[in-house]
């Protein structure tokens, strides 16, 4: 499937060594905007391309999410422009699709970059999101305000729901979400899964954990250290899974060290 992206070429005019572009891949019920502004620091050194996810934003929509289909979504892109190497940076989701791309074809990824997330299987953690965004869905609201109302009834946070809502955008017929909301249920497990992997990626590789995050703990860094012997694990303290968005400044810094090494 090739995918919906934006490619930030760099202010510096003369990077044109194509292994020095780097994607960035969003998590679950995001879209290419949720690391914009990490894309516009990198950009003032580098080539950035920005994707949505199958099932997500612009891009198309499918039934089966896999994460070897979704890596390859992401090959797809790169071998549309032309591009063999890159580096690549994902957040959760994103995460796991960039870690699935490294294992995939480790000679085409020159860095990687995993936020908040290990190579293991997930415990169910959205059960009530999916049914508030079901019964958002399903009920004949006509703006973002209302759909927090109903939302609310199912998910308490309101950072997590203005996250959520940031993609029900109105459209020709009214306001919808930007992300199928169907088929993001119907691959769940798939997505808080991980699939048994028997190659290892041992190129440069940056873990960024949130200290009151538990999407990376103690039992699952062994199998960081098993697929990615070259791994580095960095945490932010004070901060939560959406670490990208609670400490911005923090893990754009991390995250631009890593690839000026």
């Amino acid at each position: 499937m090739l995918l919906n992206y934006q490619l930030k070429q760099s202010s510096k005019h003369e990077t044109v060594n194509k292994s020095e572009i780097i994607f960035i891949i969003h998590g679950l019920f995001g879209s290419l905007s949720n690391l914009s502004s990490l894309g516009k620091e990198l950009q003032n050194n580098f080539d950035v391309i920005l994707v949505d996810v199958r099932n997500h934003g612009q891009s198309d929509r499918s039934t089966t999410m896999t994460y070897q289909e979704m890596a390859n979504d992401i090959f797809e892109v790169a071998d549309s422009l032309n591009i063999d190497t890159f580096s690549i940076l994902g957040h959760s989701m994103g995460g796991k699709i960039a870690m699935t791309c490294a294992l995939l074809q480790p000679n085409r990824i020159n860095r990687l970059v995993v936020a908040d997330i290990a190579p293991t299987s997930h415990v169910d953690r959205h059960s009530d999101v999916f049914t508030g965004l079901q019964a958002v869905s399903n009920s004949n609201v006509k703006n973002r305000a209302e759909a927090d109302t109903v939302l609310a009834n199912y998910v308490e946070t309101p950072e997590i729901r203005q996250f959520l809502l940031k993609s029900y955008q109105r459209g020709d017929n009214g306001f919808r979400f930007i992300y199928d909301v169907n088929n993001l249920y119907k691959n769940y497990s798939l997505i808080r899964d991980w699939p048994e992997q028997h190659n290892h990626y041992d190129k440069p590789t940056l873990f960024i954990k949130g200290e009151l995050s538990d999407y990376i703990d103690q039992a699952s860094q062994q199998s960081i250290i098993t697929l990615f012997p070259n791994a580095k694990l960095k945490v932010i303290n004070a901060t939560g899974h959406w670490l990208h968005a609670e400490k911005p400044k923090t893990f754009n810094r991390l995250v631009m060290n890593f690839f000026a090494q």
